[in-house]
């Protein structure tokens, strides 16, 4: 099929692009994770709807059209409690309590499943922590839904997953900027667990990410402001937090922990894989103690929708 008149729509410059409906999103994006797609027509695409912007219809079709690529999808159900961790950001600045947080829920009887990618340059990533504390890692959908409900816990990378969403994702060094690629991998929710813990960099991604999930009917989904990208909440100065259930979005606060804000910082990446999986056995500090116990509450509510006292929703 050609595709290049609903690209043509897309790339119209500021004044006259026009958005794609979630079908169309779908059935463009479908032939452009093909492995012989047109790379020209692939950035062109790419770049266009990074001027232009996604829609929630759009990324929705998106991830439609990516989870059609990846085998095995919607034959393997989730444990009714499981949660959905997207881990695409990595860490350089403070240890890795999500995780700390994730490994706490798994023993709660929560399962968590983790996906990602292995290596992003100058950032320790959920992986490169998980495999330190004995995660184990598979490369299919069948083994992920054994591993998760006889271990709790679960990592799988999106290079194994679906490879052709990877190699779009992996193009952001050539292309120059992020592409909406980030965001599908965040949202495939590849095993379909019912919670997902979701984080992000940029403020707008909040109500589009929620908007997406509604129309993939996700049952429930936290969205926030992530410490470096990661889905990790902030002990402090936490700016946003959406809650997604059913078709129902709302925004949430809780208290201030009133501890040592977020460092600025980059940390030694020996030292941060070293703090990481110490504070994973137990050595944490005041400002860690405190994301993980949030993040653990946050955890509890994906598993099964009960909202933690603290939380209000914002009015």
């Amino acid at each position: 099929m050609d595709i290049s008149p609903l690209i043509s729509r897309v790339a119209r410059g500021k004044h006259g692009s026009e958005h794609l409906t979630q079908a169309e999103a779908k059935l463009v994006f479908a032939q452009l994770l093909l492995p012989d797609a047109d790379a020209l027509q692939l950035g062109a695409f790419l770049i266009a709807q990074r001027m232009k912007g996604e829609t929630s219809a759009e990324l929705a079709g998106f991830v439609e059209a990516a989870r059609s690529r990846i085998t095995g999808f919607g034959a393997y159900a989730a444990p009714p409690t499981a949660v959905d961790l997207p881990c695409y950001a990595g860490k350089r600045r403070a240890p890795h309590a999500y995780l700390a947080a994730a490994l706490k829920a798994r023993d709660a009887g929560i399962p968590v499943f983790i996906h990602g990618v292995e290596h992003i340059e100058g950032r320790i990533t959920a992986w490169q922590l998980l495999q330190q504390v004995g995660v184990k890692r598979v490369t299919n959908l069948a083994d992920a839904h054994v591993a998760l409900k006889g271990e709790g816990m679960v990592y799988a990378d999106l290079a194994d997953l679906c490879p052709d969403l990877f190699r779009i994702y992996n193009l952001r060094p050539r292309l120059g900027v992020r592409s909406f690629a980030n965001s599908v991998a965040r949202l495939l929710n590849p095993i379909s667990c019912s919670g997902q813990l979701n984080g992000f960099f940029h403020t707008p991604y909040a109500d589009y990410m929620a908007g997406a999930n509604i129309l993939l009917q996700q049952p429930r989904s936290l969205i926030f402001m992530g410490a470096e990208g990661e889905p990790e909440l902030y002990a402090d100065r936490q700016k946003v937090v959406v809650r997604q259930l059913g078709e129902k979005v709302t925004r949430l606060t809780f208290p201030e922990s009133g501890c040592d804000y977020y460092p600025r910082e980059p940390m030694d990446m020996q030292l941060l894989s070293e703090q990481s999986v110490a504070m994973v056995n137990g050595e944490i500090s005041e400002r860690g103690r405190a994301v993980v116990q949030r993040m653990g509450e946050a955890f509890a509510w994906a598993a099964q929708g009960k909202m933690p006292t603290e939380w209000k929703v914002e009015e």
